[in-house]
């Protein structure tokens, strides 16, 4: 069985995240949604994306592929599924998920349909990230830790509660209090909880990330790989490789990769009015309504705020931004975007090459061509919101 997981009118739906990356690679739990894919079916899913994306991912199409929305969570019971399909489509709801590929024509979608009817978690939305998170983290750690022995934590830690705790090899934790009533830990390798700090389930970190004293970080969270966090921090995700290393609240949010949020930062997660919430929806251009009471900040790859910033509940900011000053900035950054409340201007692209081959290469990564052709596309495609 060859997966090839599909971004196909996925795109505008995930702005700003997807200007970077196949909704494939959304961390929703512990795993990124391919990377539950290949631990579930032992096989690396191809991916396919935007073209000015493709160069960042590969697929090849054989006799035996099924092209599935990369939104799809995969569980053992959906792969079953798609296992016994021949030469027809899945739906859920009415609506196609996946479908095998009998010519190299990807658009070609089988006549004959069969709906799905048992569970399966599909994410519409990039609020589906936090709001999903404790669920998928808890569904994760069953994949992950499933048959295999913890490492065990130092006799300084205060453990309690009824769900488990895993903790993976290189970790240091020390004198940390741990709570797992409501939902398992997951604790990556080498990562590092530093002294002082609360942590309440359900809650993950991956490897090589590092939460700073005396922080409080309440579940559903999601620290993501490479990453530095401290402060207080509630139901959010950090994809990769970004900092909110100091005090300052963060809550219901989505932080993308090399983001670095300023000491004594915070964002609104709920309005004073305690109305529902609205975000800036790409696809419509204009703001809409997500359903939710509490929602904080969704953050493109490589923005920034300086220290003190404050954001007001459901902020949108796209790539590359770079955020400071008094006063709430507008509750819509578009990228490449440089400013705050007192007006914005054009983070000039060169610049913006310049801080991100510097930020990156702290941690040995290099910032390819590829990379930079990307943003390049980007930067002209976004122009159209930077009306300064």
């Amino acid at each position: 069985m060859n997966i090839i997981l599909s971004d196909k009118e996925l795109y505008k739906s995930f702005l700003p995240l997807t200007y970077t990356r196949s909704v494939a690679d959304y961390r929703v739990g512990i795993l990124t949604i391919r990377e539950k894919w290949k631990t579930l079916t032992g096989v690396e899913p191809g991916i396919i994306t935007e073209p000015y994306l493709q160069n960042k991912y590969s697929y090849s199409i054989t006799p035996n592929s099924i092209l599935v929305q990369a939104n799809v969570i995969p569980n053992q019971n959906f792969i079953s599924s798609l296992k016994n399909l021949k030469e027809a489509a899945l739906t859920k709801n009415g609506k196609v998920i996946a479908y095998t590929l009998s010519t190299k024509n990807i658009d070609i979608i089988p006549e004959n349909h069969i709906e799905y009817n048992q569970d399966l978690t599909i994410i519409q939305s990039n609020t589906d990230v936090f709001s999903l998170n404790g669920q998928m983290i808890a569904e994760d750690y069953n994949i992950i830790c499933s048959g295999r022995k913890s490492a065990k934590l130092s006799s300084t830690n205060t453990v309690f509660g009824k769900h488990p705790i895993f903790v993976e090899d290189g970790c240091f934790v020390e004198c940390v209090t741990i709570n797992t009533n409501d939902g398992p830990v997951y604790i990556g390798t080498n990562a590092k909880i530093m002294e002082g700090s609360h942590i309440r389930g359900p809650f993950a970190i991956c490897e090589n990330s590092e939460i700073k004293m005396g922080a409080k970080i309440y579940g559903s969270t999601t620290i993501g790989p490479g990453c530095k966090v401290g402060g207080e921090i509630n139901n959010s995700v950090f994809f990769a490789f970004s900092n909110k290393a100091h005090d300052g609240f963060l809550g219901n949010a989505v932080i993308g990769e090399w983001c670095n949020i300023g000491a004594d930062s915070n964002n609104s997660n709920l309005k004073n009015n305690y109305a529902i919430v609205k975000l800036w929806d790409y696809e419509s251009e204009r703001f809409k309504n997500t359903g939710l009471q509490f929602c904080g900040l969704m953050m493109g790859d490589h923005s920034k705020c300086a220290i003190n910033t404050m954001f007001n509940t459901g902020t949108v900011i796209g790539v590359s931004a770079n955020i400071f000053g008094s006063g709430f900035p507008r509750n819509f950054i578009p990228s490449f975007s440089w400013g705050g409340h007192a007006g914005l201007s054009e983070y000039k692209l060169n610049t913006a090459f310049d801080v991100m081959e510097k930020v990156m290469m702290r941690r040995n990564i290099e910032l390819t061509q590829i990379d930079k052709d990307i943003f390049e596309h980007i930067f002209e495609q976004t122009s159209v919101y930077r009306k300064f």
